[in-house]
């Protein structure tokens, strides 16, 4: 039997990857899509469960992503060059995990083939967006911070899920 060919992630650098390649990456989970304050004191990232207001939170992805940057000013576009330095960036972020030499997990849709295992392995933010930065103002953020976003979900673990 053949072996069956290397997915560009594990044979490719971030930098070496095409637009289509790179873009693939996003798991579709909406958690960098999701407000964030700097600890001023410790520099530690604290999400909030405020989303920007361009995130479709059904389906977790951008609503306007060609214009995101003109429309939201604070937005950040990841680069290969950028993505090691953003703190922020959850721990279950494909860009995150394979700029530290680490593999895709099962739920991303790369491996798993379907947009839904993000969402199932409890990943995504579906559901778990209390509000939009168009209804909580800034001062207000501080009132919905929220440790889930940078942690690993107890479903997403392991090479499989665990209901197979």
């Amino acid at each position: 039997m053949p072996e069956p060919a290397v997915p560009f992630w594990r044979r490719k650098r971030l930098s070496e990857m095409t637009r289509a390649e790179w873009e693939s990456l996003c798991d579709g989970c909406g958690r960098c899509c999701l407000n964030k304050l700097i600890d001023a004191d410790t520099r530690r990232t604290l999400f909030t469960d405020v989303a920007c207001r361009l995130l479709d939170c059904e389906s977790c992805r951008c609503s306007d992503y060609a214009h995101r940057q003109a429309r939201v000013k604070d937005c950040v576009r990841l680069t290969p060059r950028n993505v090691k330095r953003l703190a922020w960036l959850p721990p279950t972020c494909a860009y995150r995990l394979l700029a530290n030499g680490q593999d895709l997990p099962w739920w991303h849709p790369l491996v798993s083939g379907s947009r839904e295992t993000v969402h199932e392995a409890g990943v995504s933010v579906r559901g778990r967006v209390a509000a939009t930065d168009r209804e909580v103002p800034d001062e207000e953020l501080v009132h919905h911070i929220v440790r889930w976003p940078g942690r690993w979900p107890k479903g997403a673990r392991g090479s499989k899920r665990a209901s197979r």
